[in-house]
C-alpha cells in the first residue's frame, strides 16, 4: 500500500474531532457569580464542547464597550450600562442574570450622624461615584425620604479614605468596599440598609453571539448546571470562588456575603422594570440626550430564547 493510501485509511479509521465552539468572554473575577468560577475550576465548558476565552477588565462598563466594539462575544456587567446603551439604541441583547445583590447600604462616619433613618443624611455631604448604579441608588433613597443632601463625586478607591477623613460624611459605595469602610471607621461605623434597590449582575451578548443559537444555549446550560452545584454544595462553590480571587477573600468571608446574594440564573421583570427606571433617571441626570424607553421598548434589548431553551422556568419577563 503506498503512503498516500494508508494515510487516507488511517483518517478514515479515524473518529472525527468536532472543532469546539471558541466563545469570547469579557469576566473579571468576583464574589457574586461562582456559577463562572465553578465551570471554569471544573472545566465544564471544555466538556460541552466550548473554547470559552476569559477577557478581564477594570470595569463592567469597559467589558461593555469591548462587546460593543466586537472585541468579546459575551460580557458579565452589573445592570446600570445596559440602561445606557438602551437609551442609545445601541447593538446587544439581555441574556441573563446571573445573581442580585439584595445588601446595598449607605455608610456614615457617626461623628456626623447616628444615621438611624435615612432623614439623617438630609443636609450632610455624601460621597458616591457618579454615573453608577451606587449613585442612581443614592438618589432613590434621597427621594424616597424627599430630603436633599451634597453629593460629592469620588473614584470607588478614594470613598472610603475621603469618610475617614472626615471629607464627608456619607458614602455610597460599591458592595466590595463595605468591610474596608468598617474596618477603617471602627466604633463610629453606621450603616443604613436599602431593601429598594438590588444590584443585578447580567450578562449580555452581540448580535453575532445572538445568531449562533446553539453555541449560546450550551454556554447558558454549563452555567445553569454549574448554579444546581453551588446551590447543593455552597462550600464547593466557595473554595472556587476563594481560589479564583487569589484568596483575597476565604470561603467563610463569602458565605458572609452570599447572604446578602440572591444567586441564580434568570431573566425577569424585576430587572425590565429596574431598567426602565435607571434609563429614566439617566435623562434626567442629562447624561444622555434622549427619551426614556417604555417598558416594551425595554424589551427589546433582551433576548430570552437560549435561556428559555435551556430552562423555561428561569424566565418570567411577563
Amino acid at each position: 500500500m503506498t503512503r498516500s493510501l494508508l494515510l487516507a485509511a488511517l483518517f478514515a479509521a479515524s473518529p472525527v474531532v468536532a472543532q469546539a465552539e471558541r466563545i469570547v468572554f469579557a469576566w473579571t473575577p468576583n464574589p457574586q457569580t461562582p456559577q463562572v468560577d465553578i465551570a471554569l475550576a471544573e472545566g465544564m465548558f471544555e466538556a460541552a464542547g466550548l473554547d470559552v476565552s476569559i477577557v478581564s477588565f477594570p470595569t463592567g462598563r469597559e467589558g461593555f464597550e469591548a462587546l460593543l466594539g466586537g472585541q468579546v462575544d459575551i460580557t458579565f456587567m452589573a445592570e446600570l450600562p445596559a440602561a445606557t446603551g438602551a437609551l442609545r439604541d445601541q447593538d446587544f441583547a439581555i441574556v441573563a442574570d446571573l445573581a442580585r445583590f439584595t445588601g446595598s447600604r449607605v455608610i456614615g462616619n457617626a461623628t456626623a450622624s447616628e444615621f438611624t433613618s435615612a432623614a439623617d443624611l438630609e443636609g450632610l455631604r455624601i460621597g458616591t461615584t457618579l454615573g453608577t448604579n451606587v449613585h442612581f441608588m443614592l438618589s432613590g433613597v434621597l427621594d424616597a425620604a424627599g430630603i436633599e443632601a451634597t453629593i460629592v463625586n469620588a473614584s470607588p478607591v478614594d470613598l472610603v479614605s475621603a469618610i475617614t477623613r472626615g471629607d464627608v460624611d456619607a458614602i455610597a459605595p460599591f458592595p466590595t468596599f463595605f468591610a474596608a469602610a468598617a474596618d477603617a471607621l471602627g466604633e463610629n461605623y453606621r450603616a443604613l440598609s436599602v431593601d429598594t434597590y438590588q444590584v443585578h449582575y447580567i450578562l449580555a451578548a452581540r448580535p453575532a453571539m445572538l445568531a449562533r443559537e446553539e453555541a449560546l444555549q450550551s454556554f447558558l446550560s454549563v452555567l445553569a448546571e454549574a448554579d444546581e452545584i453551588v446551590a447543593a454544595e455552597p462550600e464547593r462553590a466557595m473554595e472556587a470562588v476563594s481560589a479564583s480571587l487569589g484568596g483575597a477573600m476565604s470561603p467563610e468571608a463569602l458565605g458572609a456575603m452570599w447572604q446578602d446574594v440572591d444567586l441564580g440564573m434568570t431573566l425577569s421583570g424585576d430587572l425590565l422594570d429596574l431598567l426602565v427606571d435607571q434609563s429614566a433617571w439617566i435623562v434626567e441626570q442629562g447624561v444622555v440626550n434622549a427619551a426614556a424607553p417604555t417598558r416594551e421598548q425595554m424589551l427589546g434589548f433582551f433576548a430570552p430564547e437560549a435561556l428559555q431553551a435551556v430552562d423555561a422556568s428561569r424566565v418570567t419577563l411577563d
